[in-house]
């Protein structure tokens, strides 16, 4: 049987090429996770291992450290230097100092880091370029930060103290300071230790690094140092220290790998429906094949193993050229990575996981994908090696019993679906509606036959019409055999579906993030630091007397005690609220917000167990202050969660700066004047940034798009199996039809003509596919949307809709080309007489 096997492989070898291009780049997907996330991670322990080896023992402060915490004291430092076997100790400072660029304002969303630059034998960073601070008024730039204000070696910069006074320096260097993730995404500036403490304000050290003498045993030195330094603080070996940095560093990378294989498995899912297509096809094909074994003294075991031996062979080696795939994924992914400064470049890393993990999955994806197939093939007859068998219509019991399963499957999922709609917004009514609107889909595929065979009718209306004898044929072909043509389309409707459904939620959510900022916070420009600086009163006192402006807003924050927790208190300018600002309640009134009242967001009252017109307790240093709580409010408010009046504020904490200032302009005053009194006003004050509404909407959009494209590029992958899949249909079908379509063209339709056939046939399956996707993504969208946010807008992305059927479309035209093509240079003659 095992011959028989063989035998049978090598004769429709071309028509299993097309499947196992399938699995193959499913389980290419896969194992390119795996490359890339090992390259990624060896990379890491390269770099810090590399780096912490010029250390031999390192203090930290514990994680538990607070950010008031005031550091390592310097005497510390002092008793370690004297150590016995101590070649040299140092302080690494580590704060904020806020670099100006050239325009005049603080560089970055968030202000620059300020650290100090080890020297000697325990300098880690090398310049790239120049050379290390070496005194009071020089400073190193990060290259990225270097790259995007413009400075380069020579330059003078200037930075803020902790007093917001610039200090001048030169630029003597540029340093690589790897992937630290805080450097990454704020920038440094590099300073000697002095002057680091000096501009940063820090008093005491992040960390001391020790190196040995020669000859002295590390962990010995680890074992004195942890003495003389107590309890108080972590003690590391270089090893130790070097597994803490790259461990990190690999959370990224964990997560990295669990974002990427949720695509993998929609690939492979996709891959899996492409599978079991093709075998069903295959089976419905041999039928007389198998019936004459069943002749010869085949057993059914015996055909079930043969089907599933053939699976088995196909699933080894298209995982096995999956694999070689993913390892050049994977290293084209690290090196992408590697040149945008994500992790550091490094030699390809290939672990024996990617390779057994691939060959697994695609053997086990691929066997279970041919098992409802092999069973089937072995419900043939022996007689049936005297007739022709195709499939046809979904009738008989095994209809009946995919009408109540389908349906009653699609129903459970609706009341899911509607039971998440009326229950409150929120993470249990968001997992509610997944799993609806997975038992909707499930449905969905075992009603799909009867669903794609009325479809087929629809959308074949218009080329039947149009396009005469080619567009009827490929209207009845389309829709001849229902079950493979709905397989077919739904591998493509899983990639259709998640598509629309991103599109949809980031759509509205843009939608609805845009809404609730015109209707609670209609502000025309914001000021802002960018970091833990406030904002100077006399900017609000400058910007009242301006006439071109119709209203200030302050937000002014604290740390405080409520009834026992520590939490972030505020106030806001007293007179906007519920004027320009307009809080969306869930309880009270937000005119009742006097003093001896607070206004707390929905978490906050749940979190401290109270409701409207409960009592609770402001700690303000020897003395208590009684709060009523006044109103309760949701937490898309652009208000302090734990909101005072002004007036309790200022009693409980001082003046305090603000946090931030919001600047609502005069009407029919232009947007270019207002915004240049603003900037104008703010213009001493490079700590201040200004930001309008407008750019807000513009970030977050463009935030969106790239989110878009991303996940759009990944679930591409998807797709493409799916359209491999309705290529192998029409080529199988070609086969299979190959007298049918010599008759037709013994009957006078030309070559053109079933060239058109087949390709409209494609393009009505792909669009099929595209519009069931459409719907099922738009609806799941609308319901995770509306379960998440209360009031949610709907959106509907009508162009990107539009672009997923004409592309869809256009794809199952290019994936009919090579089948149509085949089958129109078939001699007539031939195909008549062969059996």
């Amino acid at each position: 049987m095992l011959k028989m096997t063989l035998a049978g492989l090598r004769a429709h070898l071309l028509r299993l090429v097309l499947t196992a291009l399938a699995i193959t780049l499913g389980v290419g997907f896969v194992a390119g996770t795996f490359v890339l996330t090992d390259t990624m991670k060896a990379g890491f322990d390269q770099q810090f291992t590399a780096s912490a080896d010029k250390v031999s023992v390192a203090v930290l402060e514990k994680e538990s450290a607070g950010p008031d915490d005031q550091g390592i004291p310097a005497a510390l430092l002092a008793r370690l230097r004297g150590l016995p076997g101590v070649q040299d100790a140092q302080g690494l400072v580590r704060g904020t100092a806020p670099l100006i660029g050239k325009d005049g304002k603080v560089y970055g969303d968030s202000s620059t880091v300020g650290m100090s630059i080890s020297t000697g034998a325990l300098q880690r960073y090398r310049p790239t370029a120049g050379q290390p601070p070496t005194g009071p008024g020089t400073t190193v730039l990060d290259t990225k930060t270097a790259q995007r204000t413009g400075y380069k070696v020579g330059d003078t910069v200037k930075v803020l103290d902790p007093q917001d006074r610039p200090r001048t320096y030169t630029v003597s260097g540029l340093v690589d300071f790897g992937v630290d993730q805080e450097i990454g995404y704020r920038g440094a500036v590099g300073f000697t230790s002095a002057a680091a403490a000096e501009v940063t304000g820090k008093r005491g050290f992040v960390e001391i690094d020790v190196r040995a003498a020669p000859g002295v045993d590390r962990q010995r030195l680890r074992d004195a140092v942890a003495t003389t330094a107590g309890g108080s603080y972590e003690v590391l070996t270089s090893d130790r220290l070097a597994q803490r940095l790259s461990k990190s560093a690999g959370v990224s990378t964990d997560q990295l790998a669990m974002f990427f294989l949720a695509f993998a498995v929609v690939a492979l899912f996709v891959s899996a429906l492409v599978i079991y297509n093709t075998f069903n096809i295959l089976i419905a094909q041999r039928t007389r094949e198998m019936a004459l074994l069943r002749c010869v003294g085949a057993t059914r075991a015996q055909v079930f193993r043969g089907i599933l031996t053939e699976s088995v062979i196909v699933g080894f080696v298209a995982s096995a050229l999956g694999v070689l795939v993913g390892i050049g994924l994977g290293n084209g992914g690290a090196a992408l990575f590697a040149s945008s400064g994500e992790s550091p470049s490094g030699p390809v890393t290939v672990s024996a996981t990617p390779i057994v993990v691939g060959m697994v999955v695609g053997m086990v994806v691929t066997l279970f994908a041919a098992l409802l197939p092999a069973r089937a093939a072995t419900r043939v007859p022996p007689i049936a090696a005297l007739r022709t068998q195709t499939e046809g219509p979904v009738k008989g019991r095994a209809g009946i019993l995919r009408l109540i399963v389908g349906g009653l499957t699609g129903i459970g999922g609706l009341a899911l679906v509607g039971l998440a709609l009326v229950s409150p917004a929120g993470q249990g009514a968001f997992l509610i509606v997944l799993g609806g609107a997975m038992l909707i889909f499930f449905g969905f595929i075992a009603l799909s036959p009867f669903i794609v065979g009325r479809l087929s009718a629809l959308v074949g209306w218009l080329p039947a019409r149009a396009l005469g004898v080619p567009g009827r044929l490929a209207r009845d072909n389309a829709a001849r055999n229902p079950k493979r043509a709905a397989i077919t389309t739904v591998a493509l409707t899983v990639g259709v579906t998640l598509m629309t459904m991103f599109s949809v939620v980031l759509v509205s959510t843009e939608a609805t993030a845009t809404s609730k900022l015109d209707a609670q916070f209609p502000v025309d420009y914001q000021l802002t630091t960018g970091s833990d600086r406030l904002i100077p009163r006399q900017i609000v006192t400058d910007l009242r007397s301006k006439p071109q402006l119709a209203d200030i807003i302050e937000e002014r924050t604290a740390s405080g005690r409520l009834s026992g927790h520590t939490l972030e208190v505020g106030t806001i300018t007293q007179h906007s609220l519920g004027r320009t600002v307009k809080p969306t309640l869930v309880a009270g009134s937000i005119t009742d917000l006097r003093p001896g009242t607070v206004a707390l967001e929905k978490a906050q009252a749940m979190f401290l167990g109270v409701g409207v017109g409960k009592q609770l307790s402001l700690g303000t240093g020897a003395k208590a202050m009684p709060l009523t709580v006044a109103a309760i409010f949701t937490a898309d408010t652009p208000i302090p969660s734990v909101t005072l009046t002004e007036q309790d504020f200022q009693h409980a904490f001082g003046a305090k700066d603000d946090t931030s200032v919001a600047i609502l302009a005069k009407k029919g005053v232009s947007a270019d004047e207002s915004r240049r009194v603003v900037e104008e006003t703010t213009k001493a004050y490079p700590m201040v940034k200004v930001g309008s509404l407008a750019d807000v909407k513009a970030e977050f959009t463009k935030a969106v798009n790239q989110l878009f494209v991303l996940v759009g590029a990944l679930l591409g992958l998807a797709i493409i199996i799916s359209l491999i899949g309705i290529a192998n249909t029409l080529t199988l079908s070609v086969v299979e039809r190959t007298r049918e379509s010599a008759l037709l063209r013994a009957l006078g339709l030309t070559k053109r003509g079933l060239r058109w056939t087949l390709s409209l046939e494609a393009l009505i399956m792909a669009v099929i596919g595209a519009l069931t996707g459409v719907v099922l993504g738009t609806g799941f969208g609308w319901a995770a949307l509306s379960t998440v946010f209360d009031g949610a807008v709907l959106g509907f992305p009508v162009l990107r809709v539009l672009a997923f059927i004409l592309v869809a479309g256009l794809a199952g035209l290019l994936a009919a080309v090579v089948p149509s093509r085949r089958a129109a240079r078939a001699s007539i003659v031939g195909s008549l007489a062969g059996d």
